[in-house]
């Protein structure tokens, strides 16, 4: 009677592991082998340049810590891709074109197949031309040199990895910093100018994600990390010393653990409308060096947990699609130019409002169409939507919601500079910073409803083809 029940037990046993392992529930399926590469080059500027980020001049003194290009090189069968993350204030495509020319002429990574992106440290170098701030044109002539080299020696030193997707949520560290006011309009903080403020003008993205690169031998190799934060923490306008800012100390947090030849890449979320600071009371540092390492550190702590949860990919597939956009500049109306004429009879002394009126006048792109690039790409699970501006946040949930990926990571900044900042549609013309035309807002106001469709037009070509 035992060797029966004995024998029927291990029979719906055998049963049971057969019907597991077809649907997958007991046998996972064999982690995706990948050749991954990392590298990272100095991109520090010489004293004495000129620091993007305001709208005053503020010039190097010292150097806190250095500017990387940090580089990262993927590749699955005959498919290589290659994300590059800059300690610098934006991208542009003078840049951008001109480095993966130089990639694919040395490694024969397509240029399509390159993200070029920048964190956004506001003691940094200015990359770009047209405004206060000069940039040192040296400087900025070698910088496609010192990326390409950051690809060239990650791409030589491939080994066999393991890729990871993982995600944790943070909050109290970001905050949206804009406000709405009673008659519909928003302001940049809680000032609301004599008119009740009625509250937050907008949500965070408390999502950290990560893509973790892991050594056959169980060590990790290379982090990306997308999370929307502003970096504009360690300096603020009277710095004069050049420094990663956060970007930076979370790299070197995840090094002091998993050693110094990680190489770890911040790859910016939409962060146009979020900022470190919270309006609540707090002993706790608000802004300068001490909130810059906390951020640092907590971000870092945060995305240990993420990257120690993930599962290795199962799926091998690395694919690119691009599209580029013709969207409408703003364009000067009588109601603009009246504002500019009530600016310069004040006399205005303050360099933003110097600013308002100097673009304004000199504004060329009245009536003409922005050529606007959109890059998407697949790592396995994991689709990234790349963005050629400062972005709202909303843009980005649109994106993830639609998303066809499991996993999406969007990154702003990235391959060209086409406006400072893209709001979504309900925020572009409530009037606060980040929203006014000219001096932060260069496009059309349904710009960035135009890059979520594309983002997510393109997703859904990468993730429902066959490959």
């Amino acid at each position: 009677m035992k060797t029966a029940v004995f024998s029927n037990t291990l029979k719906c046993l055998v049963i049971i592991g057969i019907v597991c392992i077809a649907f997958g529930g007991i046998s996972a399926a064999e982690p995706a082998v990948f050749q991954v590469g990392r590298a990272r080059t100095c991109i520090t500027p010489p004293l004495g340049a000129q620091l993007a980020g305001y709208f005053h001049v503020r010039e190097a003194k010292s150097v806190r810590d250095d500017l990387y290009a940090r580089a990262v090189v993927i590749q699955s069968g005959e498919v290589r891709l290659a994300l590059v993350s800059c300690d610098l204030i934006s991208m542009t495509g003078e840049t951008s074109a001109a480095a993966k020319k130089l990639i694919e002429t040395e490694t024969g990574i397509p240029a399509g197949n390159i993200l070029v992106c920048a964190t956004h440290t506001h003691t940094g170098p200015e990359l770009r031309t047209g405004g206060s701030i000069e940039r040192d044109e040296g400087w900025t002539a070698a910088l496609p040199r010192h990326i390409a080299d950051a690809v060239v020696a990650a791409d030589k030193g491939k080994v066999p990895a393991t890729l990871r997707a993982g995600e944790t949520e943070v909050t109290g560290y970001s905050f949206n910093r804009l406000f709405r006011l009673e008659d519909g309009s928003e302001v940049f903080g809680r000032g609301g100018g004599g008119k009740a403020v009625l509250g937050n003008a907008g949500p965070i993205d408390p999502s950290l994600q990560t893509l973790s690169a892991v050594d056959m031998e169980g060590n990790l190799i290379a982090l990306l990390v997308n999370f929307a934060l502003h970096p504009d923490v360690i300096g603020g306008g009277s710095a004069d010393f050049v420094s990663a800012d956060w970007p930076g100390l979370l790299g070197d947090t995840i090094s002091a653990v998993y050693g110094e030849e990680v190489v770890t890449l911040l790859l910016q979320g939409t962060c146009g409308d979020i900022n470190h600071r919270t309006h609540d009371e707090t002993v706790l540092p608000t802004g300068g060096p001490a909130k810059s390492l906390q951020l640092g550190r907590a971000l870092a702590g945060a995305a240990m947990v993420a990257l120690e949860r993930a599962e290795p990919m199962t799926d091998p597939t690395l694919a690119v699609a691009a599209k580029t956009l013709s969207i409408p500049y703003y364009t000067r109306d009588a109601a603009f130019f009246e504002q500019l004429d009530a600016l310069e009879k004040k006399g205005t002394t303050d360099p933003m409002e110097q600013n308002v009126i100097r673009r304004g006048r000199e504004w060329p792109h009245d009536n003409q169409m922005a050529e606007v690039p959109v890059q998407v790409l697949r790592i396995g699970g994991v689709g990234l939507a790349a963005l050629p501006a400062e972005i709202f946040v909303r843009i980005g949930f649109e994106i993830k919601e639609w998303s066809k990926a499991p996993r999406t990571f969007v990154v702003e900044l990235a391959n060209d500079r086409v406006s400072s900042y893209v709001p979504d549609l309900d925020h572009a013309d409530r009037g606060a910073y980040g929203q006014k035309p000219i001096l932060s807002r260069w496009l059309d106001s349904g710009a960035g409803r135009h890059m979520a469709d594309a983002s997510i037009q393109l997703l859904y070509q990468l993730f429902t083809d066959t490959h």
